[in-house]
């Protein structure tokens, strides 16, 4: 039998640990179901910096953010031990993380129709200011992704 594929979009906010904490709350006693967690980050440009004295003094900029990138990593990965240790075992969850290609919600509407996820979980932000200019990741991720697939937005 096939598994049941979750898809939890993660970037380190207390909301996502709300996403985390329903999918344990829903998922973790079902056998049958697989969960990923995902990560799009903005990659580092790739400059030469040799011998330019204007673009060596990027070269530290340029290596904290690959740092960053790599802290980014490992905070999922701890998420990912998080979940496993609340009942998720090793083959029943995994991480993406990937540079970002286009925008955080086209990136999550696109995997989720390459890699045949059944579901989302979601988590939106508290009012803000912007959301009466703009949809909010999850509205776009709600209104992208194919009919089939079951969303779930945690609060």
């Amino acid at each position: 039998m096939d598994r049941k594929k979750v898809l939890i979009p993660y970037n380190f906010t207390a909301n996502d640990e709300k996403s985390l904490d329903f999918a344990v709350r829903r998922f973790a006693d079902d056998e049958n179901v697989e969960v990923t967690l995902f990560n799009a980050y903005t990659p580092v440009p790739e400059i030469d910096v040799r011998n330019n004295p204007v673009m060596e003094k990027m070269s530290f900029n340029l290596s904290w953010l690959r740092q960053k990138i790599n802290e980014q990593e490992n905070g999922l990965k701890q998420a990912l031990e998080s979940l496993a240790e609340r009942g998720f075992s090793g083959d029943r969850a995994k991480y993406l993380f990937r540079p970002l290609k286009k925008d955080v919600a086209r990136d999550i509407i696109d995997l989720t129709g390459n890699e045949n996820f059944d579901f989302v979980v979601l988590n939106r932000s508290p009012a803000r200011i912007t959301r009466f200019f703009t949809k909010s990741v999850s509205e776009k991720v709600a209104a992208g992704v194919r009919k089939d697939v079951g969303l779930f937005v945690v609060a």
